[in-house]
């Protein structure tokens, strides 16, 4: 089939599939303290993701990453990973909680997953219960330390930063990845939680969390960067590992997007901001033809528009929170 381009030529290449909306933990910049979860009729099995994601992969996506809410709350994942790895992928990925990883690692990695990336916002126990509204570090901990012992290497480990709530952590973060070889990526608090409190004011942009890294750990960014890449990386100039910052509200990439998600009930955005998603799920379970599918799939990608708008006068909150798109 032909690849997928928009209309700023844009080729789409990656593809985010989430799995479910369900999760164990209630992060404050993710999803409410009292979810609504989506009705299991209306969640699509294994096998109907994995037909879309085979749809996505002819179309010329070259790399999957399994999302959820939390993509572990969901039974039997190793199955559906199985399923994607006979696609001919050049990447295979998961982005978790971790709560639930030291189980599941030794079966993800036999299953053919190539990476996983693990939330992880802060190294204390009082703080998580406070970000996440649930305790749980200590399991996040075994779980990246399981998930090595299966061969993930290396992990790289997702932190949000939200003023008021662990902006002094920075530093203590990054010298923890360089400890443990993890890669830690300091990503800016976008407006895709649940209970609506971003603000401007909350907003630690990525040139003060490298200015505050910097000013203990000198760095050099690294120029051979792949622009499609989410993440700036920089190098530590004592050779001692990288870092990365996700600088989605003040130094947004939408450019080199080339990314699209597919949602537990098979709606297909086109960006995580979209304010609408096309519907997969009803075509496809009337019996839609796979070029059907993917001819729904290309027309959404011809109208993808050229970015959001966070910093500009006219922005809109997607109608659907961070937990029930799939980041």
């Amino acid at each position: 089939m032909t690849p997928w381009t928009d209309g700023f030529g844009r080729k789409v290449r990656a593809l985010r599939v989430s799995v479910t909306d369900r999760c164990e933990l209630r992060c404050v910049y993710c999803m409410p303290e009292t979810p609504v979860w989506l009705p299991k009729a209306e969640v699509l099995s294994y096998e109907e993701l994995a037909r879309l994601t085979a749809v996505a992969v002819s179309c010329g996506v070259e790399k999957v990453r399994v999302t959820g809410g939390e993509p572990l709350a969901r039974r039997d994942l190793p199955r559906f990973v199985q399923m994607l790895r006979k696609l001919p992928l050049r990447e295979l990925t998961m982005t978790t909680n971790g709560l639930s990883l030291a189980r599941h690692a030794k079966a993800l990695r036999g299953a053919g997953l190539d990476r996983v990336t693990v939330s992880l916002d802060t190294l204390r126990s009082e703080r998580f219960a406070e970000i996440a509204r649930r305790p749980g570090l200590e399991k996040v901990l075994e779980g990246m330390a399981a998930a090595e012992d299966a061969g993930f290497r290396p992990i790289k480990v997702n932190a949000v930063v939200i003023r008021g709530f662990n902006e002094d952590e920075v530093e203590e973060l990054a010298a923890w990845g360089r400890e443990t070889g993890r890669l830690v990526r300091f990503i800016e608090f976008m407006p895709l939680e649940g209970d609506r409190i971003w603000n401007k004011s909350r907003l630690v942009p990525a040139s003060e969390i490298l200015d505050r890294i910097a000013a203990r750990f000198p760095l050099k960014r690294r120029e051979d960067s792949n622009p499609h890449d989410t993440a700036l990386t920089y190098d530590y100039l004592d050779g001692r590992g990288s870092v990365g910052v996700i600088a989605s509200v003040t130094r947004a990439f939408c450019a080199s997007c080339d990314r699209v998600r597919i949602t537990a009930d098979g709606g297909f955005r086109t960006c995580l901001f979209a304010r609408e998603a096309s519907d997969l799920r009803g075509p496809l379970r009337a019996g839609a033809s796979d070029a059907e599918l993917a001819a729904l799939m290309a027309g959404a990608v011809r109208g993808k528009w050229a970015g959001h708008l966070i910093n500009l006068p006219g922005f809109e909150r997607p109608d659907r929170p961070m937990y029930a798109i799939g980041g």
